[in-house]
């Protein structure tokens, strides 16, 4: 099932994405939280007259680095032997077709195409054979990167933490299991231009390992995502750019940057 989260006449609310065509997307709108018990109201509304908002809102982003090999020798950085976390708050969050707006802080913004796990319950300290059972969907991402910041000031907070650095969504598609998740085509276009393009069969640490990591140290809570780290080719974005991440099984995310007004 697709997931999305959408407001409509000052309304917000989860549905169903039903279809295959863009252009004939509906919604069939759940009555409750996607999280707990629900079921699906019969309602129907066309993708065409909703805002789509990011499909969920999770209490914190937490990310993983250099998670693919070429990804780190491209930026000339090593390729950890365990996994490498950090941070986006909550703030960085937005959804599809939403402004990225450019920083005034950096001159040097990068996209990074990435898969998304979506978490569907609490949990802390999660066996490597329970993973499949706390993840709830998965979905598109791209980790906004002042690049230039970054490397200047070692620690990321605000070179991958500014307002609007974690753009998610179109949804959340429930029905890949994790087997499948460990090999799926993430690729980016910029303006249709193929820049990134690569498999998460290519991740050094998997999907499980990553989640059993971050659990030995806190507690997960229903929406939180984790990013996964992001395949080779990551470049610059320019205002007016059009950027695009795609991921095999679960759809097209697309955000414009513009400038910070």
């Amino acid at each position: 099932m697709r997931i999305a989260r959408f407001s409509i006449d000052g309304n917000v609310a989860f549905g169903a994405v039903e279809g295959d065509k863009q252009d004939e997307l509906v919604l069939d709108i759940i009555k409750g939280i996607p999280f707990a018990d629900h079921e699906l109201s019969g309602t129907k509304v066309p993708v065409s007259k909703v805002r789509l908002l990011p499909p969920v809102l999770p209490n914190k982003v937490v990310a993983f680095g250099r998670n693919y090999a070429e990804h780190a020798r491209e930026l000339g950085n090593e390729v950890p032997e365990a996994p490498f976390a950090f941070f986006k708050p909550s703030t960085s969050v937005i959804g599809p077709g939403d402004e990225i707006r450019y920083p005034s802080f950096t001159e040097e913004l990068h996209h990074e195409a990435e898969l998304a796990v979506v978490i569907g319950r609490m949990c802390r300290e999660v066996p490597r054979e329970r993973v499949k059972d706390v993840i709830f969907g998965y979905t598109c991402a791209n980790d906004i990167t002042a690049r230039d910041v970054q490397r200047r000031e070692k620690q990321w907070a605000r070179a991958k933490g500014f307002d609007g650095s974690c753009p998610l969504g179109p949804w959340v598609e429930t029905d890949i299991d994790l087997a499948r998740a460990g090999d799926l085509t993430v690729q980016l276009t910029v303006n249709g231009e193929q820049r990134q393009l690569g498999r998460t069969s290519e991740m050094i640490h998997p999907i499980e390992d990553l989640i059993v990591n971050i659990t030995e140290a806190m507690t997960l809570l229903p929406g939180d995502v984790i990013l996964t780290g992001t395949p080779a080719g990551v470049g610059p974005l320019n205002v007016g750019d059009d950027v695009a991440v795609t991921i095999e099984g679960i759809g097209t995310l697309t955000n414009k940057v513009v400038k910070r007004g």
